[in-house]
């Protein structure tokens, strides 16, 4: 058997509008909770800064992202990038970070899931359905990508377009007078800072995408299509949201709220009206979208961590027949399943973000140094205004990061801490000699 025929290979099936799909579904649920969190520390106008900031970072990060996700199509993301400019410990790092954030988000999401079911069920415990999502949808990932994509392009749809008319029902109602109510930062410039994790969550997990390439029809073209279709629509809703929900509530009735969008709409129209209703059950939509996308992002990060053997290999065994990653996702919803049951919601949340920042460092980092020592790779597409997009989204990483590490220093120490004993087994698998063939 050949080297080739030995190497475990994905099924190129996607198209732009999959990977927009996947793009904004890995996203969307930002916009249904969570965000909101970032209230109590910053106001309106503290969260808004902090969303600005934010929007800015992720704008910076995706066009230069989507020059290495072009130039380097494969299904490992930032492990792959990172490796290609730093070697093995830059690819370390880079999985490590994907991993945390890719495992965590899920488990904030399914508790959601599972909050929004049991408040319509009350009979259906929040950690059971939360648990069952992972079986359900780890079983529509294994069954194949086409089916899982097309699944994600459904829902997507319909969860942003769920969103456009909440916006279209809210906004002749907005009132500046609550977007800028007094004190307008209640807790300083202090909590603007404070603010930010919950403003990554509206952002979190567009880097995914990256994690498809080795199933995408023509990466070259299809690549950058769908991440700048996906990142423009992500900042629409993103600020769309912000708008038309503290501007049609006093924001000290959001805070700490699961369900904040079909609340605005209740005092817009009324909570017995349907269009309240839809509001709540198609914000499911939009939990599921995202929690099925990063399900999916997930299961390909280990598959390609393990193919590399950064891991052990075993993982990155292919379906005969489904041509998909059944190990990697086994383990990716047994982890999260797990998780879920912490009941830790704002640390899961916590932790998943400080993995994105260690990808946003890491992934920048690679693009300027790419760009010194391979000047002739090949790259589709050429990020703007380069070297400057990269350093602002290194600059405003970093900063996020401090401020995650200020707010929440216990989770930090946590996940350096996981970084520093990952490190420790991955210096020792590198030191044992291979096994003779």
């Amino acid at each position: 058997m050949t080297a080739a025929a030995e190497t475990p290979a994905l099924k190129r099936v996607l198209r732009p509008v999959h990977l927009w799909a996947i793009a904004v579904g890995l996203v969307i649920s930002g916009d249904y909770f969570g965000w909101n969190y970032g209230l109590a520390q910053g106001g309106p106008v503290g969260l808004g800064v902090a969303t600005l900031a934010v929007t800015v970072l992720y704008v910076c990060f995706i066009f230069s992202y989507t020059e290495l996700s072009t130039a380097i199509p494969h299904a490992g993301g930032p492990f792959a990038f990172a490796q290609r400019a730093f070697g093995p410990w830059g690819a370390y790092l880079a999985g490590a970070a994907t991993l945390l954030e890719f495992l965590f988000a899920p488990p904030a999401i399914a508790r959601a899931i599972g909050s929004y079911v049991h408040f319509r069920v009350p009979a259906l415990p929040v950690d059971a359905v939360a648990v069952g999502a992972f079986v359900v949808f780890g079983v529509v990932n294994a069954v194949g990508v086409s089916i899982a994509a097309t699944f994600e392009l459904v829902v997507t749809v319909l969860a942003t377009f769920e969103l456009g008319l909440f916006f279209f029902l809210t906004a002749p109602h907005v009132e500046a007078a609550r977007l800028f109510a007094r004190p307008l930062l209640p807790h300083g410039v202090a909590g603007v800072f404070a603010a930010v994790p919950f403003a990554i969550w509206f952002y979190l997990g567009l880097e995914g995408v990256a994690m498809s390439a080795e199933e995408v029809v023509d990466p070259r073209r299809t690549i950058p299509r769908g991440y700048l279709a996906g990142i423009a629509t992500l900042v629409t809703l993103a600020l769309g949201t912000l708008v038309c929900t503290c501007g049609v509530l006093p924001w000290s009735e959001l805070v700490r709220d699961d369900s904040p969008l079909p609340h605005a709409l209740a005092r817009v129209l009324s909570p017995g009206h349907p269009m309240t209703h839809l509001m709540v059950y198609l914000g499911l939509l939009g939990l599921v979208a995202s929690f099925h996308g990063i399900v999916m992002g997930c299961s390909r990060q280990v598959f390609a961590l393990a193919r590399e053997g950064l891991i052990p290999r075993a993982l990155a065994a292919v379906h005969p027949r489904f041509n998909t990653p059944t190990r990697a996702l086994a383990l990716s919803c047994a982890v999260g399943a797990v998780a879920t049951l912490s009941g830790r919601t704002d640390a899961l949340i916590t932790l998943s973000v400080l993995g994105a920042l260690g990808v946003y460092l890491v992934s920048m980092a690679a693009v300027i140094k790419l760009r010194r020592s391979e000047p002739a790779l090949e790259r589709p597409f050429r990020a703007p205004l380069h070297p400057w997009l990269p350093l602002v989204a290194i600059a405003l990483s970093t900063v996020a990061f401090v401020a995650v590490g200020v707010g929440s220093p216990a989770i930090v120490a946590v996940f350096l801490a996981v970084l520093a004993a990952g490190a420790v087994a991955f210096r020792g698998a590198r030191k044992t000699p291979a096994a003779p063939s």
